[in-house]
């Protein structure tokens, strides 16, 4: 989504670089590209302002002028600017610590992806050990409670069962009165949206409020639909008071200045993100790392955190000892590949790492994809237990029946099979260096998957 401001803001920031000395002239030069970067993105025209202007005064010190880097100088204003325009550092956590059940309204209009981030929510809360309900209270939608339903069952999450003949206040009382008698400690409500903004809407979403008490009223926004979202968020604010806001769709295509000014135009924080149509694709908001990712600078502490969820502790010490003996197959690389795929896109974790966003468009698809991760997993699902723990024994009768079964070619299960007993001699020349030189190994190893290029 932030491709397009973050090349603007690269040029920007290059030009400020590239000078020896820092005067009011040459950063003014700058900061008119990064205003016209911002409003390109489709950021609210008074938020663009009060940022340059912000951004202005600090970049003008003597502090900054007579600084040996005063390019960097305000590369960091602008990064901690950002950062500060999106909510800064504050906790954005929900208001959970308070006595069950705890509710939480989700509010928006309609295609925002409001049931699919109840779901996904619902999801979250459970990861933090958390028992959640989910109430399908929109009854306008075709279908709305019975797709809430579905997703509940493959969550593994109750929902409460409603239908459309009834109304929605009711159905969100007895919700709740269900979960204080079942021992459920969240509440999720999944309200009705409209195409737009009108009085019926608001007064039966007051009068659930009302009703309720919700502890948090989440708005969800699409960012796909830019300076709408937040027109709309403010509507919503106005007439209901909301507490925070899900911002979906933040792995597409659009701008981005829904993201960016969201935050200073409502007064609410945004306080978590979708990042795909997957169920797990439901982050945590935080404005420092999408700052990174929007400079480049990559989000390590995301990466680190969804691979602490991923990876299993014990699978990865038994990894390492089948590395030590030189033991590591097929079938081990198989199942790192699907943990690695419960992380996310591969597109979404290169961006989390520093530099390697860039890189990847420097190399112009020379990269691995993922229908190429898809091929590699296809041709070892098509190898029985036996090839996979020894590939030496894969003839040519053996090969051709695995191209027919994954659907490639010989050609290409041999640069496969190549490239692997390539990495397994990287990984046994380098357990002598010990830690480090393993880590180069599955480096290497790494790179001996990606053949079909």
């Amino acid at each position: 989504m932030f491709d397009s401001l973050s090349e603007k803001l690269e040029s920007a920031f290059k030009k400020l670089r590239g000078q020896g000395v820092m005067t009011e002239d040459n950063i003014k030069e700058a900061l008119r590209e990064v205003r016209l970067a911002l409003l390109e993105a489709d950021v609210n025209f008074k938020v663009v302002k009060d940022f340059v202007e912000n951004v202005r005064v600090k970049a003008v010190g003597t502090e900054v002028l007579q600084s040996l880097s005063p390019g960097q100088q305000v590369v960091k204003i602008v990064h901690d600017e950002l950062i500060s325009l999106m909510g800064g550092h504050e906790d954005n956590s929900l208001n959970l610590a308070v006595k069950p059940p705890v509710s939480l309204m989700m509010v928006g209009l309609q295609g925002a992806g409001k049931t699919t981030t109840c779901g996904k929510l619902g999801r979250h809360l459970k990861g933090l050990k958390r028992r959640p309900l989910l109430v399908p209270a929109d009854i306008y939608r075709p279908a709305a409670i019975e797709q809430l339903k579905i997703l509940g069952k493959q969550l593994g999450i109750e929902v409460f069962n409603s239908s459309a003949d009834q109304k929605p206040v009711d159905i969100c009382c007895a919700a709740v009165r269900f979960a204080e008698l079942n021992g459920y400690d969240t509440v999720i409500l999944d309200t009705a949206g409209r195409h737009q903004i009108d009085d019926y809407l608001m007064n039966e979403l007051c009068e659930i409020s009302a009703a309720v008490r919700p502890q948090e009223i989440l708005f969800v926004a699409d960012a796909m639909t830019g300076q709408e979202a937040v027109n709309v968020a403010s509507g919503f604010n106005e007439r209901l008071g909301i507490t925070g806001v899900v911002l979906t769709k933040l792995d597409g295509d659009a701008k981005g200045g829904a993201a960016l000014s969201i935050k200073a135009v409502t007064g609410k924080p945004v306080k978590f993100a979708g990042l795909g149509e997957k169920l797990d694709a439901l982050e945590v908001f935080h404005a420092d790392r999408l700052v990174s990712r929007i400079l480049g600078m990559g989000d390590v502490l995301t990466l680190v955190e969804k691979a602490q969820s991923v990876f299993d502790e014990k699978e990865t010490a038994r990894l390492q000892q089948k590395l030590k003996k030189n033991q590591f197959d097929l079938e081990d690389f198989l199942a790192q590949l699907q943990q690695f795929k419960k992380m996310g896109s591969l597109e979404s974790i290169m961006g989390m790492i520093p530099g390697m966003g860039k890189m990847m468009k420097q190399m112009q698809g020379a990269q691995p994809s993922e229908k190429e991760l898809g091929r590699i997993e296809a041709i070892i699902r098509s190898m029985t237990p036996a090839e996979r723990a020894n590939h030496a024994i894969i003839n040519g009768s053996r090969r051709l029946r695995i191209a027919k079964g994954s659907g490639t070619s010989v050609q290409e299960i041999n640069q496969l099979l190549k490239r692997f007993t390539e990495a397994q001699k990287v990984v046994k020349q380098l357990q002598k260096l010990g830690p480090k030189g393993l880590l180069k190994g599955m480096g290497g190893l790494g790179k001996g998957m990606f053949p079909f290029r």
